[in-house]
């Protein structure tokens, strides 16, 4: 007996320093080998997922040990490079296609998701077109939230994360450059980003490592507080969303095993 209880006391140190200072919560569907975002809807209980670019356009609901429980195509969509989700009050879902790993890409789209609970399988999508200021060059873009009826896009750069604003609107649009910041150190680059529902916190997604932005002054979210959260684990982490207030759920794209992370910012 007590052979055993150490060994479970040494199973449970094993997998933590696996998984630094996160909590493993579930394994993705090993179907899924790119999943790119993480995001929840209101009412409904389930986990939306989608894989990175050359994907299918498919979002999947999963249940939060990683199964998939539904899918839903967009049949008036192409995965060009779908990157993040973002969702509304209401419960529609947006889905960020605005990768552009070369650089060469001018034209950008969300898909506005409606009726989640009510779709067959297979939906169409309205669509919000946008593009840069002719005075910014291309970017690449893998991170963004809803926000007081506005889209906000955080660049992807190793140097210097550009945000812009884009209107909830279906139409085209001309981002507006809202502000910039330099992040300390290596390994900047943010792959995904999400805002609490009191708007009063935003979390920028890296693969070692979160920022957490509070105290900020209107929609100048780098004009805050901005704090460095180590995870003491590094893999492609592709995905956060707020769980509540206090935490963060967390996806890494894997070719091999994928994980569901649960992460206490306080």
């Amino acid at each position: 007996m007590i052979n055993i209880y150490y060994y479970i006391i040494f199973l449970g140190v094993l997998l933590s320093c696996q998984s630094g200072n996160l909590e493993v919560i579930g394994d993705i569907s090993p179907s899924l080998t790119e999943v790119s975002a993480i995001e929840t809807v209101s009412n409904l209980d389930l986990l939306w997922v989608v894989e990175d670019a050359g994907n299918q356009p498919i979002i999947y609901g999963l249940n939060t040990n990683g199964s998939i429980e539904t899918s839903i195509q967009i049949s008036n969509s192409k995965n060009k490079d779908w990157e993040d989700l973002t969702t509304d009050s209401t419960g529609n879902l947006y889905v960020g296609d605005f990768g552009n790993n070369n650089k060469k890409r001018k034209y950008f789209k969300i898909y506005k998701v409606e009726n989640l609970d009510t779709t067959n399988n297979k939906t169409t999508a309205k669509t919000i077109n946008f593009k840069l200021p002719v005075t910014v060059k291309s970017l690449n873009f893998e991170s963004f939230f809803l926000w007081k009826n506005a889209f906000y896009i955080f660049s992807k750069d190793a140097k210097t994360c550009q945000l812009f604003k884009v209107p909830n609107r279906i139409g085209n649009h001309v981002a507006e450059f809202i502000s910039k910041h330099e992040f300390k150190g290596e390994n900047n680059k943010v792959t995904s980003a999400d805002i609490s529902e009191d708007g009063k916190t935003v979390v920028l997604l890296n693969h070692d490592k979160l920022w957490k932005l509070s105290q900020f002054e209107s929609d100048d979210f780098f004009s805050g507080k901005i704090q460095s959260h180590n995870f003491n684990h590094n893999s492609q982490k592709e995905g956060v969303c707020f769980k509540n207030e206090n935490e963060v759920l967390i996806t890494d794209e894997s070719n091999k095993n994928s994980n569901i992370y649960l992460y206490d910012l306080n």
